[in-house]
C-alpha cells in the first residue's frame, strides 16, 4: 500500500470517527501529495511522497517555533498534534548517534578541507539520510564538525 493510499484510508477512518484534527491534517497531506503529482504530471514515487510529507513536517516545526515566540500556546498545541500525525507516515527519524555514524561515512568519502566543502558534505549527507533526519540538525552537526577540524 502506497503512502497516498494509506493516507486516504486513514482519512476515511478519521471522517467516520469524527476526529476533526486528524481529518483536517490528513486532508492537507492528501492535498500536498496530489499537488505534487499535478506538478510532475505523474504518480509520485515512495521517496517523492516522503519528501512532500517531510516538507509539511518542516512547515509545522517552523510554525511551532514562531507560535511559541508569539505566546500562542493554543496554536503550538494544534501544530504539535498535526506534526505527530504527519510524522506517523514518515520513515523513522535517526537520533544524533545515527546521524553521526552516517556523517562518519560521508566525511571519509568526501574528505572535506574545511568550511568551503560544507555544500559537498551536506549534499552527500542528505542523499544518504533522505527522509531519515531533519536537515537543520544535520547542518548543525556538519558545521560543528567542520569548524572543529
Amino acid at each position: 500500500m502506497s503512502l497516498a493510499q494509506k493516507v486516504e484510508a486513514d482519512l476515511k477512518t478519521a471522517l467516520k470517527s469524527k476526529d476533526e484534527l486528524a481529518t483536517s491534517c490528513l486532508r492537507l497531506v492528501r492535498a500536498a501529495i496530489k499537488n505534487q503529482e499535478k506538478d510532475l504530471r505523474r504518480p509520485l514515487t515512495e521517496e517523492e511522497e516522503a519528501r512532500a510529507l517531510s516538507s509539511l513536517a518542516k512547515q509545522r516545526r517552523e510554525s511551532i517555533e514562531q507560535f511559541a515566540k508569539g505566546g500562542r500556546q493554543d496554536l503550538v498545541d494544534r501544530e504539535t498534534a498535526e506534526l505527530a500525525i504527519i510524522q506517523g507516515y514518515l520513515p523513522a527519524q535517526l537520533d544524533e548517534a545515527g546521524i553521526a555514524r552516517v556523517l562518519e561515512e560521508v566525511f571519509a568519502q568526501v574528505a572535506p578541507q574545511g568550511m568551503k566543502d560544507m555544500g559537498r558534505v551536506m549534499k552527500e549527507a542528505m542523499a544518504k539520510l533522505s527522509g531519515q533526519a531533519d536537515g537543520k540538525l544535520v547542518n548543525q552537526m556538519v558545521r560543528q564538525r567542520l569548524q572543529s577540524s
